[in-house]
């Protein structure tokens, strides 16, 4: 299994036991399920519980999200404007190519301009999280909805050269 971790704060951002692909050699785009899960029990959006497992009346604490913002543990955070955003991003990316100097990553960085001003489009919808860390010099994940296989989908962009991987 392969972890995929923040460059910048080493939190760990998603792994590849999700679907997941490269957009435009800037993004990765991780396919996410909305999920409900409520003490150790998971149960997909939509499932239906069988007959051993109606409600008898006790207190179960349950959470419902999205599957990577769940599991990676994903703190969501917001810009009030798409200009907060961009300068957001402007510094990231500057910081980042201090730490890529001499390797390719460091000139690829311009790549994610064309990709991010598509995403950016839709900004009132879109969503944004941090890692677990909460970093303020660390990756923002942002966070949209797309139409996967005729079912609309959480998908998250994650900055591609932003991220390190490890094989566990």
């Amino acid at each position: 299994m392969k972890v995929f971790q923040g460059y910048a704060t080493g939190d760990e951002m998603f792994t590849d036991t999700y679907k997941y692909e490269a957009i435009e050699d800037a993004f990765y785009m991780v396919i996410g399920k909305n999920i409900t899960m409520s003490d150790d029990n998971i149960a997909l959006e939509g499932a239906n519980p069988s007959a051993e497992e109606v409600d008898e009346g006790t207190e179960t604490n349950a959470v419902s999200g999205i599957d990577v913002v769940l599991y990676m543990r994903l703190q969501e955070t917001g810009f009030g404007s798409k200009k907060d955003y961009l300068v957001y991003m402007k510094d990231y990316l500057k910081k980042l190519k201090g730490k890529l100097e001499g390797t390719t990553g460091a000139d690829k960085l311009v790549a994610i301009q064309k990709p991010l001003n598509d995403i950016l489009k839709k900004f009132k919808d879109l969503q944004f999280f941090t890692g677990e860390s909460m970093d303020p010099d660390g990756m923002v994940v942002i966070m949209d909805y797309k139409d996967i296989d005729g079912e609309e989908r959480p998908v998250l962009y994650f900055p591609k050269y932003g991220l390190t991987e490890e094989k566990l």
